[in-house]
C-alpha cells in the first residue's frame, strides 16, 4: 500500500475566494498547496470589466501571506450587456484568463447572469477569435426543470448549440456532476474540457438528505445519484487529458449555511488535495492523480507545468470543526472528522 506520494505541484482550475477579510482568511488554505487558481468573478457586485479584474487580483496578491507563492488567474462575469470590446480588452491584459457564464439565477450571486445565450453571442464570437476560454456553470434554470435534471437539460438546450455555433470556442464545462456530462466531454471535440470537484467524487445525494438535511453538503450543481458519482470517478481516474481538478471551493459563513434558506457551496480548500487523494485511493488509481491535478489543466490552458513538487503522506489527522472566515466562521468539508492523507509542509 502506497504510504507517500510526491508529484508536481497542482493548480485549482475553479475557486471562489470571496473578497476583503473573508478572502484573506481562506486564501492561505489554497496557496499552501496550489500554485495557481482560476478565481471566480461572482462577487457583489460581480467582476464584469478588465479593470475590476485587475483590481481584484491586486487585493488577492496583497492578502497573500509572506512566504507563499501563488498566482491568481482572473475571470470576467458575463452579463447580457457584455461587449466584444471588453472581451478583447480582457484577452489583451495580463490578468484575465477566461470569462464565466452563469445562467441567471443558477447559483450564488448569479442574479446578474445571462438570461439568454443569444445576448452574449457577439461577446462569444470575440472570445472565439481571441482564443479566450469560456467557463460554464452548466445548469438550466427554468422553473419547470427538476433540480436534479438541470445539468442534463443544459447540455441539450445550451451546450450542444454552443459547440455547434462556436466550433473554435474553448469551453470548460465546470464541476460536472452527471454521467451524461462525462460522456459528452470524453467523446467531444478537443475544445471541450471539464473540471470535477472532490465532493462529486466522494459523495452522492444521500450525503445531503439521508437521516436529515445536511446543509454543508449542499452545493450547486447538487450532488447526484450514485451511478453519476461512479461515472465521475471513472472519468477523473481515466487519464483522459480533458478532465482536470477544479475544487469549486466556495466558503459561506456557518450562519448562512445553517439557515432556513441555506447558501449553496462547499468549502474544501483546507484539504482539497487530501480529499482528491482519498477519492483516487478508493478507486485504486493514485498513479493517475498527478495527471488530473497537475498536468491536464495546465496543458489545456496552454500554461507551463509547475516546476516545484508536493508530498502527501498516508497519515490520519483531525479536521477542525470550523475555520475563521472574516468576522465569522466557515465549516469545512469533513469538519470534525478525520482524513487519511496529509499534505506535508516543506
Amino acid at each position: 500500500m502506497t504510504q507517500e506520494l510526491e508529484f508536481t505541484r497542482p493548480d485549482d482550475w475553479h475557486l471562489h475566494l470571496r473578497d476583503g477579510a473573508e478572502m484573506a482568511s481562506v486564501l492561505p488554505h489554497t496557496a499552501r498547496c496550489f500554485a495557481r487558481a482560476i478565481v471566480m468573478p461572482n462577487l457583489k457586485p460581480p467582476v464584469v470589466t478588465t479593470a475590476q479584474a485587475i483590481a481584484y487580483r491586486g487585493r488577492i496578491q496583497a492578502a497573500l501571506p509572506a512566504g507563499l507563492d501563488f498566482t491568481p488567474l482572473m475571470t470576467l462575469y458575463l452579463t447580457d450587456g457584455t461587449t466584444p470590446e471588453e472581451m478583447r480588452r480582457a484577452q489583451a491584459s495580463d490578468a484575465v484568463m477566461a470569462a464565466k457564464l452563469y445562467p441567471a439565477g443558477a447559483t450564488t450571486n448569479a442574479e446578474n447572469g445571462v438570461t439568454r445565450l443569444e445576448c452574449i453571442y457577439p461577446a462569444l464570437a470575440a472570445m472565439e477569435e481571441a482564443g479566450m476560454p469560456l467557463l460554464v456553470h452548466g445548469e438550466a434554470t427554468a422553473a419547470d426543470i427538476d433540480v436534479f435534471d438541470r445539468e442534463r437539460a443544459f447540455i441539450e438546450a445550451s451546450l450542444l448549440p454552443l459547440l455547434r455555433d462556436f466550433p473554435g470556442l474553448r469551453i470548460v464545462f465546470e464541476h460536472i456532476t452527471t454521467a451524461e456530462a462525462a460522456e459528452l466531454v470524453r467523446a467531444g471535440p478537443p475544445t471541450l474540457a471539464a473540471t470535477i470537484t472532490p465532493q462529486h467524487l466522494l459523495y452522492n445525494r444521500n450525503a445531503i438528505l439521508a437521516g436529515g438535511i445536511h446543509p454543508h453538503y449542499y452545493c450547486l450543481p447538487v450532488l447526484k445519484r450514485e451511478h453519476h458519482r461512479q461515472a465521475l470517478v471513472a472519468a477523473a481516474t481515466s487519464g483522459h487529458p480533458r478532465f482536470f481538478l477544479g475544487t469549486d471551493s466556495a466558503p459561506h459563513a456557518v450562519g448562512a449555511k445553517e439557515s432556513a434558506c441555506g447558501c449553496a457551496g462547499i468549502y474544501s480548500a483546507h484539504a482539497a488535495i487530501e480529499l482528491y487523494a482519498e477519492a483516487f485511493d478508493q478507486a485504486g488509481a493514485l498513479d493517475k492523480l498527478e495527471g488530473f491535478a497537475s498536468f491536464h489543466g495546465a496543458d489545456w490552458y496552454g500554461l507551463p507545468r509547475n516546476p516545484d513538487r508536493i508530498r502527501l503522506r498516508r497519515e490520519a489527522w483531525p479536521v477542525p470543526d470550523s475555520y475563521t472566515f472574516g468576522e465569522t466562521q466557515v465549516r469545512p468539508l469533513r469538519g470534525g472528522e478525520t482524513l487519511g492523507w496529509r499534505l506535508l509542509a516543506e
